[in-house]
Protein backbone atom coordinates (compact mmCIF):
# COMPACT_ATOMS: atom_id res chain seq x y z
CA UNK A 1 0.00 0.00 0.00
CA UNK A 2 1.46 3.59 -0.98
CA UNK A 3 2.41 5.82 1.81
CA UNK A 4 0.59 9.20 2.11
CA UNK A 5 2.21 12.32 1.14
CA UNK A 6 2.37 13.40 4.95
CA UNK A 7 4.36 10.15 5.96
CA UNK A 8 6.66 11.12 3.49
CA UNK A 9 7.26 14.48 4.33
CA UNK A 10 8.73 13.30 7.62
CA UNK A 11 9.44 9.93 8.32
CA UNK A 12 9.63 10.56 11.80
CA UNK A 13 6.16 10.94 12.18
CA UNK A 14 3.93 7.33 12.71
CA UNK A 15 2.41 5.93 9.43
CA UNK A 16 -1.27 6.44 9.36
CA UNK A 17 -3.47 4.23 6.94
CA UNK A 18 -5.05 6.23 4.08
CA UNK A 19 -8.60 6.85 4.07
CA UNK A 20 -11.24 8.00 6.92
CA UNK A 21 -9.06 6.62 9.53
CA UNK A 22 -5.66 8.58 8.49
CA UNK A 23 -7.73 11.81 8.02
CA UNK A 24 -8.91 11.54 11.76
CA UNK A 25 -5.52 10.59 12.99
CA UNK A 26 -4.26 13.51 11.14
CA UNK A 27 -6.66 16.08 12.35
CA UNK A 28 -6.02 15.14 16.21
CA UNK A 29 -2.18 15.07 15.40
CA UNK A 30 -2.41 18.56 14.48
CA UNK A 31 -4.89 19.74 17.01
CA UNK A 32 -2.10 18.42 19.49
CA UNK A 33 0.50 20.22 18.02
CA UNK A 34 -1.30 23.37 18.35
CA UNK A 35 -1.82 22.83 21.56
CA UNK A 36 1.39 22.22 22.84
CA UNK A 37 2.70 25.49 20.72
CA UNK A 38 -0.05 27.58 22.44
CA UNK A 39 1.22 26.63 25.64
CA UNK A 40 4.63 27.55 24.83
CA UNK A 41 4.40 30.78 23.90
CA UNK A 42 5.33 32.33 26.89
CA UNK A 43 2.39 35.13 28.65
CA UNK A 44 2.94 38.30 28.32
CA UNK A 45 5.26 39.98 31.72
CA UNK A 46 3.89 42.81 33.69
CA UNK A 47 5.04 46.26 32.70
CA UNK A 48 8.79 46.92 33.98
CA UNK A 49 11.05 49.63 33.88
CA UNK A 50 14.98 49.79 33.84
CA UNK A 51 16.72 50.99 37.14
CA UNK A 52 18.29 53.80 35.07
CA UNK A 53 14.61 55.45 34.91
CA UNK A 54 14.04 54.61 38.80
CA UNK A 55 16.52 55.40 40.72
CA UNK A 56 19.27 58.06 41.17
CA UNK A 57 23.17 56.74 42.24
CA UNK A 58 24.22 58.62 45.62
CA UNK A 59 26.94 60.92 44.23
CA UNK A 60 25.99 61.16 40.57
CA UNK A 61 23.91 64.17 40.88
CA UNK A 62 24.38 68.04 39.52
CA UNK A 63 25.26 71.16 41.47
CA UNK A 64 23.54 74.67 40.96
CA UNK A 65 25.72 77.54 40.55
CA UNK A 66 24.99 81.20 40.78
CA UNK A 67 26.39 84.82 39.65
CA UNK A 68 25.89 88.67 39.88
CA UNK A 69 26.79 89.96 36.50
CA UNK A 70 25.99 92.88 33.87
CA UNK A 71 24.83 92.74 30.70
CA UNK A 72 26.25 95.79 28.11
CA UNK A 73 25.64 97.13 24.65
CA UNK A 74 21.61 97.26 24.99
CA UNK A 75 19.53 99.65 22.79
CA UNK A 76 18.54 101.97 25.11
CA UNK A 77 16.50 99.07 27.18
CA UNK A 78 18.65 98.99 29.98
CA UNK A 79 18.01 99.90 33.94
CA UNK A 80 17.12 103.32 35.09
CA UNK A 81 20.68 103.87 37.30
CA UNK A 82 18.25 106.11 39.34
CA UNK A 83 16.07 103.29 40.21
CA UNK A 84 18.93 100.44 40.12
CA UNK A 85 21.23 101.85 42.43
CA UNK A 86 23.01 98.29 42.77
CA UNK A 87 23.46 98.52 38.74
CA UNK A 88 25.42 101.86 39.22
CA UNK A 89 27.06 100.73 41.82
CA UNK A 90 28.27 97.68 39.86
CA UNK A 91 29.17 99.81 36.99
CA UNK A 92 31.34 102.09 39.23
CA UNK A 93 33.18 99.15 40.80
CA UNK A 94 34.12 97.22 37.08
CA UNK A 95 35.19 100.39 35.55
CA UNK A 96 37.93 101.40 38.51
CA UNK A 97 39.38 97.39 38.25
CA UNK A 98 39.76 98.48 34.35
CA UNK A 99 41.61 101.68 34.89
CA UNK A 100 38.52 104.21 34.74
CA UNK A 101 37.31 106.18 37.75
CA UNK A 102 34.06 107.50 37.64
CA UNK A 103 33.46 108.18 40.92
CA UNK A 104 31.49 111.64 41.56
CA UNK A 105 29.84 112.25 38.00
CA UNK A 106 26.39 111.62 37.32
CA UNK A 107 26.27 108.43 35.20
CA UNK A 108 22.50 107.70 32.80
CA UNK A 109 23.33 105.52 30.77
CA UNK A 110 20.51 102.78 29.84
CA UNK A 111 22.28 100.57 28.43
CA UNK A 112 23.22 98.23 31.16
CA UNK A 113 21.77 95.83 33.11
CA UNK A 114 22.09 94.21 36.24
CA UNK A 115 21.45 90.28 35.88
CA UNK A 116 21.37 87.05 37.91
CA UNK A 117 23.26 83.81 35.94
CA UNK A 118 22.61 80.61 36.66
CA UNK A 119 23.75 77.46 35.62
CA UNK A 120 23.68 73.98 36.26
CA UNK A 121 26.94 71.96 36.97
CA UNK A 122 26.71 68.24 35.58
CA UNK A 123 28.28 65.59 37.67
CA UNK A 124 32.16 64.75 36.87
CA UNK A 125 32.73 67.90 35.19
CA UNK A 126 36.20 68.57 33.82
CA UNK A 127 38.02 71.61 34.10
CA UNK A 128 37.69 73.08 30.83
CA UNK A 129 34.34 71.46 29.38
CA UNK A 130 31.64 73.98 29.10
CA UNK A 131 27.87 74.27 30.56
CA UNK A 132 24.95 76.21 29.25
CA UNK A 133 23.59 79.19 31.63
CA UNK A 134 20.43 81.62 31.95
CA UNK A 135 20.70 84.88 32.31
CA UNK A 136 17.79 87.19 34.35
CA UNK A 137 17.27 90.71 34.98
CA UNK A 138 17.12 92.23 38.67
CA UNK A 139 16.12 95.77 38.18
CA UNK A 140 13.95 97.70 35.70
CA UNK A 141 15.42 96.60 32.38
CA UNK A 142 13.02 95.99 29.37
CA UNK A 143 14.61 94.20 26.92
CA UNK A 144 18.37 91.88 27.27
CA UNK A 145 17.71 91.72 23.31
CA UNK A 146 21.33 92.57 21.72
CA UNK A 147 23.07 92.31 25.23
CA UNK A 148 26.42 90.73 25.87
CA UNK A 149 27.64 89.25 29.36
CA UNK A 150 30.66 89.94 30.93
CA UNK A 151 32.65 88.10 33.18
CA UNK A 152 30.76 86.93 35.44
CA UNK A 153 32.28 83.96 38.40
CA UNK A 154 29.54 81.21 39.35
CA UNK A 155 29.44 80.14 42.80
CA UNK A 156 28.22 76.55 44.36
CA UNK A 157 26.59 76.28 47.91
CA UNK A 158 29.80 76.42 49.59
CA UNK A 159 30.92 79.40 48.61
CA UNK A 160 33.58 78.19 45.69
CA UNK A 161 33.73 79.70 42.12
CA UNK A 162 33.36 76.96 39.59
CA UNK A 163 32.62 78.37 36.19
CA UNK A 164 32.97 82.01 34.74
CA UNK A 165 30.32 83.02 32.53
CA UNK A 166 30.78 85.15 29.49
CA UNK A 167 29.12 85.84 25.90
CA UNK A 168 26.41 87.22 23.83
CA UNK A 169 22.81 86.37 24.85
CA UNK A 170 19.86 84.55 23.28
CA UNK A 171 16.40 85.92 23.86
CA UNK A 172 13.11 84.37 22.90
CA UNK A 173 11.36 86.89 22.94
CA UNK A 174 10.49 90.68 21.88
CA UNK A 175 8.58 93.70 22.47
CA UNK A 176 8.01 96.25 20.10
CA UNK A 177 5.55 99.50 20.59
CA UNK A 178 4.69 102.50 19.28
CA UNK A 179 2.90 105.84 20.54
CA UNK A 180 -0.56 103.86 20.74
CA UNK A 181 0.40 100.24 21.51
CA UNK A 182 2.86 97.75 22.63
CA UNK A 183 3.05 94.26 21.73
CA UNK A 184 5.14 91.86 23.91
CA UNK A 185 5.57 88.11 23.00
CA UNK A 186 7.82 85.76 25.62
CA UNK A 187 9.90 87.42 28.48
CA UNK A 188 12.81 89.26 26.58
CA UNK A 189 14.04 89.68 30.16
CA UNK A 190 15.71 86.79 30.06
CA UNK A 191 18.08 85.05 28.30
CA UNK A 192 20.16 81.88 27.46
CA UNK A 193 24.03 81.43 26.10
CA UNK A 194 24.58 78.07 25.01
CA UNK A 195 28.29 77.00 26.24
CA UNK A 196 28.86 80.65 28.21
CA UNK A 197 30.42 78.80 30.78
CA UNK A 198 33.60 77.25 31.47
CA UNK A 199 34.12 75.48 34.38
CA UNK A 200 37.09 75.80 36.47
CA UNK A 201 36.75 73.56 39.17
CA UNK A 202 36.33 70.05 39.37
CA UNK A 203 33.89 68.34 42.15
CA UNK A 204 35.86 65.83 44.28
CA UNK A 205 34.17 62.40 44.17
CA UNK A 206 35.25 59.11 42.93
CA UNK A 207 33.67 56.01 42.17
CA UNK A 208 36.71 53.78 43.10
CA UNK A 209 36.34 54.89 46.47
CA UNK A 210 32.84 54.05 46.79
CA UNK A 211 32.73 50.63 49.39
CA UNK A 212 29.30 50.71 48.64
CA UNK A 213 26.67 52.60 46.28
CA UNK A 214 23.16 53.77 47.59
CA UNK A 215 20.24 54.03 45.29
CA UNK A 216 18.07 56.48 46.01
CA UNK A 217 14.53 56.04 44.31
CA UNK A 218 12.92 58.97 42.63
CA UNK A 219 9.09 57.91 43.72
CA UNK A 220 9.85 56.58 47.74
CA UNK A 221 7.97 53.18 48.21
CA UNK A 222 8.38 49.69 50.39
CA UNK A 223 7.18 47.17 47.67
CA UNK A 224 9.47 49.26 44.93
CA UNK A 225 12.52 49.18 47.20
CA UNK A 226 12.85 45.80 47.96
CA UNK A 227 11.95 44.85 44.61
CA UNK A 228 14.31 46.51 43.42
CA UNK A 229 17.04 45.18 45.85
CA UNK A 230 15.41 41.43 45.11
CA UNK A 231 16.16 42.22 41.25
CA UNK A 232 19.94 43.59 42.27
CA UNK A 233 20.50 40.06 43.97
CA UNK A 234 18.97 37.69 41.60
CA UNK A 235 21.23 39.57 39.32
CA UNK A 236 24.39 39.86 40.96
CA UNK A 237 23.90 36.54 42.35
CA UNK A 238 24.58 37.57 45.63
CA UNK A 239 23.12 38.87 48.97
CA UNK A 240 24.72 42.45 48.30
CA UNK A 241 21.73 44.65 48.05
CA UNK A 242 19.23 45.64 50.77
CA UNK A 243 17.03 47.93 50.85
CA UNK A 244 17.33 50.37 54.02
CA UNK A 245 14.13 52.05 53.87
CA UNK A 246 11.55 53.41 51.35
CA UNK A 247 13.89 55.66 49.33
CA UNK A 248 16.89 54.08 49.79
CA UNK A 249 18.66 50.85 48.71
CA UNK A 250 22.65 50.18 49.59
CA UNK A 251 24.61 47.87 47.28
CA UNK A 252 27.79 46.59 48.33
CA UNK A 253 30.37 46.70 46.45
CA UNK A 254 33.08 44.22 46.25
CA UNK A 255 36.77 44.01 45.83
CA UNK A 256 36.94 42.91 42.21
CA UNK A 257 34.40 45.16 41.06
CA UNK A 258 35.72 48.28 43.26
CA UNK A 259 38.24 48.83 40.10
CA UNK A 260 35.33 48.31 37.46
CA UNK A 261 32.71 49.94 38.83
CA UNK A 262 31.38 51.96 36.06
CA UNK A 263 30.46 48.63 34.20
CA UNK A 264 28.73 47.42 37.21
CA UNK A 265 26.85 50.52 36.96
CA UNK A 266 26.07 50.01 33.98
CA UNK A 267 24.55 46.44 34.57
CA UNK A 268 22.41 47.43 37.49
CA UNK A 269 20.97 50.04 35.70
CA UNK A 270 19.87 48.27 32.72
CA UNK A 271 18.21 45.49 35.11
CA UNK A 272 13.99 45.41 34.86
CA UNK A 273 12.24 45.73 37.72
CA UNK A 274 8.17 46.50 38.33
CA UNK A 275 7.37 50.23 39.96
CA UNK A 276 4.42 49.64 42.66
CA UNK A 277 3.12 53.13 43.97
CA UNK A 278 -0.12 53.87 45.63
CA UNK A 279 -3.35 54.86 44.79
CA UNK A 280 -3.69 58.75 44.24
CA UNK A 281 -6.01 61.24 43.19
CA UNK A 282 -4.21 64.95 41.73
CA UNK A 283 -6.59 67.64 41.42
CA UNK A 284 -5.59 70.94 39.85
CA UNK A 285 -8.61 72.94 40.58
CA UNK A 286 -7.09 76.46 38.50
CA UNK A 287 -7.26 74.20 35.14
CA UNK A 288 -9.45 71.50 36.20
CA UNK A 289 -7.73 68.39 35.46
CA UNK A 290 -8.05 65.40 37.08
CA UNK A 291 -5.22 62.79 37.08
CA UNK A 292 -6.10 59.59 38.57
CA UNK A 293 -3.76 56.18 39.41
CA UNK A 294 -4.62 52.52 38.45
CA UNK A 295 -5.24 51.47 41.64
CA UNK A 296 -8.02 53.66 42.79
CA UNK A 297 -10.76 51.91 44.16
CA UNK A 298 -13.91 52.84 46.08
CA UNK A 299 -16.66 51.40 48.26
CA UNK A 300 -20.04 51.34 47.75
CA UNK A 301 -22.02 55.02 47.45
CA UNK A 302 -24.29 56.28 45.82
CA UNK A 303 -24.07 60.01 43.75
CA UNK A 304 -26.75 62.09 42.48
CA UNK A 305 -25.79 65.66 41.51
CA UNK A 306 -28.00 68.62 40.20
CA UNK A 307 -28.23 72.17 39.87
CA UNK A 308 -31.28 74.70 40.39
CA UNK A 309 -31.26 77.07 37.23
CA UNK A 310 -33.03 79.91 37.37
CA UNK A 311 -33.64 82.04 34.19
CA UNK A 312 -35.20 85.53 33.81
CA UNK A 313 -35.68 86.88 30.06
CA UNK A 314 -36.72 90.25 29.76
CA UNK A 315 -38.34 91.33 26.51
CA UNK A 316 -40.57 94.68 26.90
CA UNK A 317 -43.02 95.67 24.83
CA UNK A 318 -44.20 99.16 23.34
CA UNK A 319 -47.45 100.12 23.78
CA UNK A 320 -49.22 103.19 21.17
CA UNK A 321 -52.78 104.85 21.30
CA UNK A 322 -55.17 104.13 18.89
CA UNK A 323 -55.16 105.82 15.35
CA UNK A 324 -58.50 108.00 16.39
CA UNK A 325 -57.72 108.58 20.06
CA UNK A 326 -57.44 112.21 21.22
CA UNK A 327 -55.22 111.53 23.97
CA UNK A 328 -53.18 108.60 25.33
CA UNK A 329 -48.56 108.48 24.75
CA UNK A 330 -46.77 105.78 23.52
CA UNK A 331 -45.84 103.61 26.70
CA UNK A 332 -43.01 100.89 27.27
CA UNK A 333 -44.41 97.87 29.25
CA UNK A 334 -42.31 95.16 30.98
CA UNK A 335 -42.67 91.70 29.96
CA UNK A 336 -40.87 89.15 32.44
CA UNK A 337 -39.89 85.00 31.89
CA UNK A 338 -39.01 83.22 34.40
CA UNK A 339 -38.09 79.35 33.83
CA UNK A 340 -36.86 77.27 36.73
CA UNK A 341 -35.14 74.23 36.43
CA UNK A 342 -34.95 71.76 39.29
CA UNK A 343 -32.39 69.17 37.66
CA UNK A 344 -35.34 67.08 37.72
CA UNK A 345 -34.40 65.05 34.95
CA UNK A 346 -30.62 63.99 36.88
CA UNK A 347 -30.14 60.61 38.14
CA UNK A 348 -28.49 58.84 40.85
CA UNK A 349 -25.16 56.60 40.39
CA UNK A 350 -25.35 53.91 42.22
CA UNK A 351 -21.08 52.57 42.51
CA UNK A 352 -20.83 49.07 43.73
CA UNK A 353 -17.60 48.36 46.15
CA UNK A 354 -14.43 47.49 44.30
CA UNK A 355 -15.35 50.17 41.16
CA UNK A 356 -12.26 50.22 39.10
CA UNK A 357 -11.37 53.61 37.80
CA UNK A 358 -12.13 52.73 34.13
CA UNK A 359 -15.87 51.82 35.21
CA UNK A 360 -15.87 55.29 37.78
CA UNK A 361 -15.10 57.43 35.08
CA UNK A 362 -17.68 55.79 32.45
CA UNK A 363 -20.55 55.85 34.88
CA UNK A 364 -19.79 59.86 35.90
CA UNK A 365 -19.21 60.62 32.37
CA UNK A 366 -22.60 58.35 31.77
CA UNK A 367 -24.02 61.27 34.10
CA UNK A 368 -23.43 63.84 32.55
CA UNK A 369 -21.09 65.42 34.66
CA UNK A 370 -17.85 67.25 33.46
CA UNK A 371 -14.46 67.40 34.98
CA UNK A 372 -15.32 70.23 37.63
CA UNK A 373 -18.64 68.65 38.79
CA UNK A 374 -16.48 65.44 39.02
CA UNK A 375 -13.43 67.62 41.25
CA UNK A 376 -16.61 68.07 43.69
CA UNK A 377 -17.61 64.49 43.50
CA UNK A 378 -14.53 62.71 44.42
CA UNK A 379 -14.02 65.56 47.31
CA UNK A 380 -16.97 64.39 48.64
CA UNK A 381 -16.07 61.03 48.18
CA UNK A 382 -12.60 61.40 50.03
CA UNK A 383 -14.60 63.38 53.08
CA UNK A 384 -17.54 60.05 53.04
CA UNK A 385 -14.70 57.66 53.19
CA UNK A 386 -15.68 55.74 50.37
CA UNK A 387 -12.23 56.52 47.96
CA UNK A 388 -9.58 54.16 48.84
CA UNK A 389 -6.65 56.74 47.73
CA UNK A 390 -4.71 59.86 48.80
CA UNK A 391 -6.67 62.93 47.05
CA UNK A 392 -3.84 65.44 46.66
CA UNK A 393 -5.08 69.29 45.20
CA UNK A 394 -2.44 71.20 43.49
Amino acid sequence: MPQSSFTRLSPHFPRFATGALSLRALQSFVVLALGLLILSVPAPAQATSRLKDVVDFEGVRDNMLIGYGLVVGLNGTGDSLTNSPFTETSLVGMLERLGVNTRGTSMKTKNVAAVMVTATLPPFSSQGSRVDVMVSTLGDAKNLTGGTLLVTPLLGADGEVYAVSQGALAVGGFSAQGQGSSVTKGVPTSGRIANGAIVEREIKFRLADLGSMRLSLRNPDFTTANRVAQAVNEHLKGKVAVALDAATVRVLVSDARRHDIVALMTEIEQIHVAPDQIAKVVIDEQSGVIVMGENVRINTVAIAQGNLTIRITETPQVSQPGSLSQGGSTATVARTAIEIDEGAGQKVGVFSAGVSLQDMVQSLNALGIGPRDMITILQSIKAAGALQADLEII
